[in-house]
């Protein structure tokens, strides 16, 4: 449910309606909670919880929650879920059909295979292949073409972080298009993630990573300097540095916002405070993007929505945004320039609207 209300109900339906394209989504942070619970009623998880109502607290976002550790400890919680390689297969393609049920054409589904091999210590590579599996099935039966993202976190080690680079790489050609670095980015380095970036790059991967949802501008330097990132996830904390910000425009970076989740995580008090009206100014390339829509409660509609009624955004705004998604996929310059002609036919039926968007925007609300 969209944060602020549907009180404009025509505009949410419109918003249902239009193709999407989703390049942040987590799998595990975009798990059903009915799901969920039937499996902590098959399993011991040693959690205190086996019904959704209770399970809620555990895995989504509440009133109680405040800042980043909040959020991040719903991803300590939801390891324990990935009892079986049907459980990941079932959880996996559950993620792709809800995607596409809100009608999200194109998405870059990334996962962290340390986060699903834990529970049972599963081999790394399996857990991988089983992912490809189970969105390989699911696009089939759905109306949605999926890419994957493979990922590790900042606190893990490098031989970690190594293995999962090499394994992204050997699955380029099943449907693995890109590497991402999450995780805590206060209490540990980027830069130390630099050498499997490279390994990624010559292997043909396209590179995107967290920073400046947690930390400072200095993050997103170090990740487009050092790692290389075409893409940067959030990076909210630095629209205030106008170095960076230059920085950003000129390597022709593209932000994957997550308008919700970086008020769950503390990154803006409100999202009537978030930065993203200022980089759109600023000429930045824009993604909306729903990062945890199971821990958020949320769709991708609904941060359409926001970004609307909440930050004034017109929805010539939020259909350049869908644009620019598909301008910046991890796909073959081919398939990236069919996605990108697909989907402003769709958006521009009668043309595209060439007039840039006034500066000052009104709020709808």
């Amino acid at each position: 449910m969209a944060r602020y209300g549907k009180n404009h109900s025509s505009l949410y339906d419109a918003l249902r309606a239009m193709p999407k394209v989703d390049l942040h989504r987590h799998l595990e942070g975009s798990l059903r909670l009915t799901t969920l619970a039937e499996i902590a009623s098959n399993n011991d998880l040693g959690l205190p919880a086996r019904t959704v109502d209770e399970l809620r607290p555990l895995v989504q976002i509440t009133e109680s929650d405040h800042d980043f550790r909040d959020f991040l400890r719903k991803f300590d919680v939801l390891r324990r879920f990935y009892q079986s390689p049907e459980a990941i297969r079932r959880l996996a393609y559950e993620v792709v059909a809800d995607a596409a049920a809100d009608n999200v054409k194109y998405l870059e589904l990334r996962f962290t295979p340390m986060a699903l091999a834990k529970a049972r210590d599963y081999p790394l590579e399996e857990v991988v292949e089983w992912v490809i599996e189970a969105v390989r099935r699911a696009q089939a039966d759905h109306d949605i073409c999926v890419r994957l993202i493979v990922g590790f976190n900042r606190h893990e080690s490098q031989d970690i972080a190594r293995r999962v680079t090499e394994i992204a790489v050997a699955k380029r050609e099943q449907g693995v298009v890109g590497l991402d670095l999450a995780g805590d980015e206060v209490s540990h380095d980027t830069g130390q993630f630099a050498p499997m970036y490279e390994t990624a790059r010559a292997g043909g991967l396209g590179l995107t990573a967290h920073a400046g949802e947690w930390n400072g501008s200095s993050v997103v330097r170090t990740a487009i300097e050092r790692l290389g990132a075409v893409r940067i996830g959030h990076g909210v904390r630095a629209a205030t540095d106008p170095a960076v910000m230059d920085l950003a425009r000129e390597r022709g970076v593209t932000f994957e916002v997550c308008l919700t989740c970086n008020v769950q995580t503390g990154a803006v008090a409100r999202i009537e405070d978030h930065p993203l009206p200022q980089m759109l100014a600023q000429g930045q390339r824009i993604t909306l993007n729903t990062d945890d829509p199971s821990i958020s409660d949320i769709t991708l509609s609904d941060e359409y929505y926001n970004a609307m009624v909440v930050l004034g955004l017109e929805l010539d705004d939020v259909q350049r945004a869908i644009l620019t998604a598909a301008e910046s996929a991890f796909l073959p310059p081919a398939d990236r320039a069919k996605l990108t002609a697909h989907l402003r036919g769709r958006l521009w039926p009668e043309g595209e609207v060439t007039s840039a968007p006034p500066p000052n925007r009104r709020s709808l609300s």
